[in-house]
């Protein structure tokens, strides 16, 4: 993919609640401020909109091309970035589920590509993490890369990240960025968030942009998200981490390093399946998986 090989990236660490219009101004302050600083690529976390009771995300879901998405394009045209707005609550035809869906847009405003959470967080951990989330929402079915002028972008949701076949078909269908929209739990995320990240820049050689949920929400079920919203270079390292609390990570991209890092290691090509395994294949959006 041809474009830019070189340029900043920010990943947004957010608070969200129940109040819709205070999380997206917190957002848009962020974005604002992240691309003051040049980023050309700014991401923000899943549950962008609304963290609260699981019901009413559902009354308030609403489509791709509806106010949310509008307003996010239109901020995004304003700023000249390309945004990843990590997830929001896309309305289906099921009138007790929503999607979780990421949508990314261009510097123009229009939305390149979309993504529909395949692997819903359905688990019961302890007391404090005891969840079902396909009560509430219906599972997406396809990978997806998005060609970008910042290479392809490979998206994914939260428990995603648990699921490295996913993210091999991502680099099968072009990706050389992993993007991990987040509301990891503070429980889980303390163990496994940080581990995780790392095992799929390493394994799949790319760099991983995940921003996440911080802190306490008003959800009525889960509770405090673990944070730490980062950049992960194709080696594993972590070259940004946000503090605590809403604010922002910011690295250089540099998308010769993925080349650099998967000549010397060609990992893709050494792949041997077992016998009777298959690979999946992701689609690209536009002109795979579309919104």
């Amino acid at each position: 993919m041809g474009g830019m090989k070189r340029y900043l990236a920010a990943v947004v660490q957010l608070s969200c609640t129940s109040d819709e219009e205070a999380n997206l101004a917190q957002a848009e302050a962020l974005i604002r401020r992240a691309a003051g600083y040049g980023a050309q690529l700014v991401a923000t976390p899943e549950n962008t909109n609304y963290l609260g009771p699981h019901r009413e995300k559902v009354r308030r879901a609403e489509p791709v091309g509806g106010a949310l998405t509008q307003r996010m394009g239109a901020l995004a045209r304003e700023l000249s970035i390309h945004l990843l707005m990590g997830s929001f609550n896309e309305a289906t035809s099921d009138p007790r589920r929503c999607a979780n869906t990421s949508v990314v847009f261009g510097p123009d405003g229009a939305v390149l590509g979309c993504y529909r959470k395949i692997h819903l967080f359905d688990v019961d951990v302890s007391d404090e993490v005891r969840f079902k989330e396909s009560d509430t929402v219906v599972p997406g079915t396809e990978p997806v890369v998005v060609p970008t002028d910042l290479g392809g972008l490979g998206l994914s949701i939260c428990y995603d990240l648990r699921f490295p076949e996913l993210y091999q078909a991502l680099v099968e269908g072009g990706a050389e960025l992993l993007a991990v929209p987040a509301a990891f739990t503070a429980t889980t995320g303390k163990a496994h968030w940080m581990p995780l990240l790392r095992a799929r820049a390493i394994e799949n050689q790319c760099w991983v942009i995940a921003p996440g949920q911080v802190g306490s929400h008003d959800d009525g079920g889960l509770r405090e998200s673990h944070g730490h919203s980062c950049i992960i270079d194709p080696w594993g390292v972590v070259v940004a981490e946000a503090a605590d609390g809403p604010g922002l990570a910011l690295a250089e991209i540099d998308l010769e390093r993925v080349a650099a890092v998967r000549r010397g290691m060609p990992v893709v090509a050494h792949r041997r399946l077992p016998r009777g395994g298959r690979r999946a294949s992701a689609s690209s959006a536009p002109g795979g998986r579309t919104c």
